[in-house]
C-alpha cells in the first residue's frame, strides 16, 4: 500500500519530446511512490513509449528534466539506471540462449557479484515461474514464458523502479492472467509505472491512473476518483428487437434535451443496441418505455449501466475540448 509520506521513487519534471515540429509530449509532470502501481492510459500514439523510453533512458527529452531515486537520468546516467528495470513492449531476447544462460549473463551486466550469480539468478527464475524451463531454449518458449524471462531480466538488478511498456500485449488470457497476479505481487515494494492502452488492465492492477492523450496528462487519480469526475452522469442501455424500429427510436431520443451521447449499433441478428447519457436526477427510463410503447417500437430492454474506466476517459476527452476542466 502506498504510504503518502514516502518519496517519489519516480519523478518527471515538466517533460518535453519534440520530434521536429511534432510534439510527442508537453510539459508532463508527474511522480510515482514506492509501493504505487501507476497505470499510464491512453490510446495508440498518445505519448505512453515516448514516456516510457524518457524514463528508461532509453532517449533524453527535450526538455524538462527525469529523476529516478532522487538521481537526475541526464546528469547520472549509469546511477540512475541502476534503480531501474525496464521491461519494453517488444521483449528482445536471444533465441538461441538457454533461460538459466541468459539470465546468467544479464546478471553479470548489472554487476551482480560472482559468488552471488547462482541464487540471485535461481530466486528470480523462481519468482517469475521459470524453475521448471531453465535449460530451454528461448526461441522455443511460447510468448507467455518470453514474457516471463523479460520480466526476470527487468528485476534483476533489485530495481526500486519497474517500467513495463504494454507487459500483457498478444498474450492468450491464461498469459495474461498470470502476468497480471505477477505485476501484482512485483508492486508491493516498488515503483511500478505500466503503460497500457487496455482499460480492464488499469482498473484491475493499479492504485493510480494517469491518463494521457496528444501528449499532455488529462487527469492523475485513483479510478474511483477519476470516476467521481463524471458523478453527475449515468448510462443508459436500451435493446430492440427490430432494426427497422431504430431509426424511430433516435429520433424520439434525440428529441429530448437531457440526453447526450446518444450511439447506436446493431448485431448479426438484427437487434439494435442503443445507449446515452444522462444525469441521474431524473430517472428517464419510464418516459422512454411510454414513448416507445405509443410508437409501437420494439423494446426488449432498458436499464441503467455504470460508468466505466473508458466511459470517464472519453468524458475526459469530450470536456477538455469543451474547455471544462477537472481538478
Amino acid at each position: 500500500m502506498n504510504n503518502p509520506d514516502s518519496a517519489s521513487l519516480i519523478k518527471f519534471e515538466n517533460v518535453s519530446k519534440k520530434y521536429g515540429s511534432f510534439s510527442a509530449l508537453r510539459d508532463v509532470s508527474f511522480d510515482v511512490k514506492e509501493g504505487e502501481i501507476v497505470g499510464f492510459l491512453g490510446p495508440n500514439g498518445a505519448g505512453k513509449t515516448t514516456a516510457m523510453r524518457i524514463l528508461s533512458g532509453f532517449f533524453p527529452p527535450t526538455s524538462g528534466r527525469v529523476l529516478v531515486q532522487g538521481v537526475d537520468m541526464a546528469k547520472h546516467p549509469h546511477k540512475a539506471k541502476q534503480s531501474l528495470g525496464y521491461l519494453p513492449e517488444t521483449v528482445s531476447l536471444y533465441p538461441d540462449m538457454r533461460v538459466i544462460e541468459y539470465l546468467k549473463f544479464v546478471a553479470k551486466l548489472k554487476g551482480v557479484p560472482a559468488h552471488e550469480l547462482r541464487g540471485h539468478v535461481r530466486s528470480k527464475m523462481s519468482f517469475c515461474g521459470l524453475l521448471e524451463c531453465g535449460h530451454r531454449l528461448i526461441g522455443r518458449l511460447s510468448k507467455g514464458y518470453r514474457q516471463r524471462v523479460g520480466f526476470a531480466q527487468a528485476l534483476m538488478a533489485d530495481p526500486a523502479v519497474l517500467v513495463l511498456d504494454e507487459p500483457t500485449t498478444g498474450l492468450d488470457p491464461t498469459q495474461i492472467k498470470e502476468i497480471r497476479e505477477l505485476i501484482r505481487a512485483l508492486g508491493q515494494n516498488r515503483a511500478v509505472i505500466l503503460s497500457t492502452h487496455i482499460l480492464p488492465e488499469v482498473s484491475m492492477l493499479c492504485s493510480r491512473v494517469m491518463m494521457i492523450n496528444q501528449g499532455q496528462i488529462l487527469a492523475s487519480e485513483t479510478v474511483p476518483e477519476l470516476a467521481s469526475c463524471l458523478k453527475d452522469r449515468e448510462a443508459i442501455h436500451i435493446k430492440i428487437t427490430d432494426r427497422r424500429d431504430q431509426e424511430r427510436a433516435l429520433r424520439i431520443l434525440s428529441s429530448l434535451p437531457e440526453i447526450e451521447s446518444l450511439k447506436a449499433s446493431e448485431d448479426l441478428r438484427g437487434e439494435t443496441f442503443i445507449s446515452f447519457e444522462t444525469s441521474p436526477e431524473h430517472d428517464l427510463r419510464p418516459l422512454v418505455m411510454k414513448l416507445f410503447v405509443d410508437q409501437g417500437i420494439s423494446l426488449a430492454e432498458i436499464q441503467k449501466l455504470h460508468l466505466t474506466l473508458e466511459d470517464v476517459f472519453l468524458g475526459l476527452l469530450k470536456n477538455r475540448d469543451s474547455g471544462r476542466h477537472f481538478s
